[in-house]
């Protein structure tokens, strides 16, 4: 499986302009609301039209603007799962997911498309369920099997786990994955949240205001997500200025201290960013004297507010978590980072 896509889409207050080739593999599109994500779907499912561009899926031209190429939704070979479901609220599980199936002529394979679907989705025993007696897991599984047995040539998921309760949303992400893995197509996945992201995908396209802004693997990306609203989109809580001084050293004007890096610091320096779970009182590394502010106790662990000596009353704390296994009896007057974790931003 191979997309293409190079569209541009005006609006009155905002640009869509997306270009990437994606593979077999999971993609996740990470993006705050409303910076075109699902946008980016649509229009490559055909509910969208761009202003301009190709779309090309397996060397079949879905989209081309100049070429005056626009196929309907229903001939591109796409499966789309949309945020809130959509199934027809006054057909069973079983009409739903047959629905899907609409193409196939011959019976016998028709039931066992159905049947192989439903027993890989466990839905077997909800197929004369109306959509209203379903839980929210249910009725997403029952979206998904009518959109698989369509054998689309990609998936396309809508944030697909957004309501469901956070209990249910782990359970059904383990037991989505490895059913996509095996899918063996290329997948879409929307999503804003970065422990979904990171779980599901094996790429990252971190995207703000319309754009993609890095596409790379999932853990090269929270490794170094290169920019300040990708390392926001991240989960980075600690970014400020940084002004560079020499290869391997920065200075932070707002935490009034330098730092020095393992990569090769660029002329183009903007920012840093340091994750909050990678201060410690043992790193001997960019150690620097601080002075404690407030904790605020989580189920397992303690996030902890503290500023650098020197740093501006006014400026915002730096931030600290620790497991409650590894949390002092009193709080250290000095930390630490190692120089690989100073995120560097551009």
């Amino acid at each position: 499986m191979s997309l293409f896509i190079n569209i541009e889409k005006n609006f009155e207050n905002f640009t869509l302009k997306i270009n990437f080739e994606h593979d077999a593999s999971i993609l996740g599109i990470l993006g705050a609301s409303g910076c075109g994500k699902s946008m980016t779907l649509k229009c490559i499912a055909g509910i969208e039209k761009p202003d301009s561009g190709k779309i090309i899926l397996d060397d079949e031209i879905l989209f081309d603007s100049q070429k005056k190429i626009n196929l309907p939704p229903q001939k591109r070979k796409v499966g789309y799962l949309f945020q809130n479901y959509a199934l027809f609220p006054n057909m069973t599980v079983k009409e739903n997911i047959l629905c899907g199936l609409h193409y196939e002529k011959n019976i016998l394979l028709k039931e066992k498309i159905f049947s192989d679907t439903i027993g890989l989705l466990n839905l077997t025993e909800l197929i004369n369920h109306k959509p209203n007696e379903l839980s929210g897991g249910q009725a997403q599984r029952t979206a998904l099997a009518r959109i698989l047995v369509n054998r689309p040539k990609i998936l396309m998921l809508d944030e697909p786990f957004s309501a469901l309760d956070s209990h249910l949303r782990l359970k059904l992400q383990m037991k989505i994955k490895n059913l996509l893995k095996n899918y063996g197509r290329g997948v879409l996945l929307v999503t804003h949240d970065r422990n979904e992201a990171y779980r599901m995908c094996d790429y990252i396209a971190a995207m703000d205001n319309g754009k993609i802004l890095t596409l790379k693997d999932t853990h090269e990306f929270f490794a170094n997500p290169e920019s300040v609203p990708a390392a926001i989109l991240s989960g980075c809580k600690n970014i400020a200025r940084a002004e560079k001084i020499s290869d391997y050293k920065i200075f932070v004007p707002e935490w009034n201290i330098t730092l020095s890096t393992k990569i090769k610091i660029k002329d183009n320096i903007k920012a840093v960013g340091i994750r909050a779970h990678h201060f410690s009182q043992s790193i001997k590394k960019n150690r620097n004297k601080i002075t404690f502010i407030r904790e605020m106790e989580e189920p397992f662990e303690y996030v902890i507010e503290f500023r650098f000596t020197g740093q501006s009353k006014e400026s915002e704390p730096v931030w600290l978590r620790l497991s409650k296994d590894k949390k002092p009896e009193k709080f250290p007057e000095e930390l630490g980072v190692e120089e690989e974790n100073i995120l560097l931003l551009y």
